[in-house]
């Protein structure tokens, strides 16, 4: 049984932070989980945006959404160097394989809002047929 799981971690760096120091920041977080034999799938920088609340002085900052597979050994080394790192100001790591699953199980589209059912071209065309069909004979 494999112990890698799928995982997402956001982090913020404060919104004056250079794109060199969100790609250095970004290459120790793909070092340390090529290190500990996870993967990356997916890297995003959202770009810079207003925070929620102030975090201390900071009312901005860039986000960086990270999606990769690790075992528990990836998150605990992530969430140890991440909070002595003073260019993030908040990151959050959550597992999403059991979330990815049940979506699959629903029929539900993985990255789409909350309740998105699959793209009409993806269904039983049969079904839209015959519904179609019985609201013809019905107006008849």
């Amino acid at each position: 049984m494999s112990t890698n799981r799928q995982y997402e971690l956001v982090y913020i760096v404060p919104g004056e932070t250079s794109e060199d120091d969100i790609t250095g920041l970004q290459t120790q977080v793909e070092g340390i989980v090529a290190r500990l034999s996870g993967t990356i799938e997916k890297t995003e920088n959202w770009g810079r945006r207003r925070l929620a609340y102030e975090i201390g002085p900071h009312k901005e900052g860039v986000y960086v959404l990270v999606q990769f597979a690790g075992g528990p050994d990836v998150i605990k080394e992530l969430d140890r160097r991440l909070k002595v790192t003073d260019l993030v100001i908040r990151h959050l790591i959550v597992r999403i394989d059991e979330d990815l699953k049940a979506a699959a199980r629903r029929g539900e589209v993985v990255g789409a809002p909350i309740g998105a059912r699959p793209p009409a071209d993806t269904e039983d065309v049969g079904e839209g047929a015959d519904e179609a069909g019985d609201d013809q004979q019905a107006e008849a």
